[in-house]
């Protein structure tokens, strides 16, 4: 139907950067900082590869998602889509509930430790505001 009402899960910030105009607003963002914590999951990847790529510094996205272990699961993705791990379980629930309210969060790369075939990454989680 062409003038059916779809409901689209894009906050203000996102739009901002898909559009030209975003230029002009970018420097109004900003971005505040909320926690420390680490990247769980990362044993259990399908793609190992994304470790390898992964360097102190990266920007990472971080979404909801539909779990049936743990309602507050939160995805953290890298700039190419690629699942890293999850917000750990014990820290994820403000985040979750900030999200679902419709805040964008990001997280960075803080540091990288090799602990024999374990990859442990540090992130700081961020919130995206105007």
């Amino acid at each position: 139907m062409e003038n059916e009402l779809t409901e689209h899960q894009q906050n203000l910030v996102s739009l901002v950067d898909s559009h030209e105009l975003g230029d002009i607003i970018k420097p109004l963002i900003k971005e505040i900082y909320l926690f420390d914590s680490y990247v769980a999951g990362t044993t259990h990847l399908e793609d190992m590869s994304v470790l390898e790529t992964a360097k102190v510094g990266d920007m990472l996205s971080l979404q909801r998602e539909d779990n049936k272990f743990d309602s507050n699961a939160i995805l953290i993705l890298n700039a190419d889509g690629k699942k890293l791990g999850y917000v750990p379980e014990k820290d994820n629930i403000i985040f979750a509930r900030l999200m679902d309210a419709g805040k964008l969060l990001k997280a960075k790369i803080t540091k990288i430790t090799q602990k024999g075939s374990f990859t442990q990454i540090n992130v700081g989680i961020y919130l995206v505001d105007l």
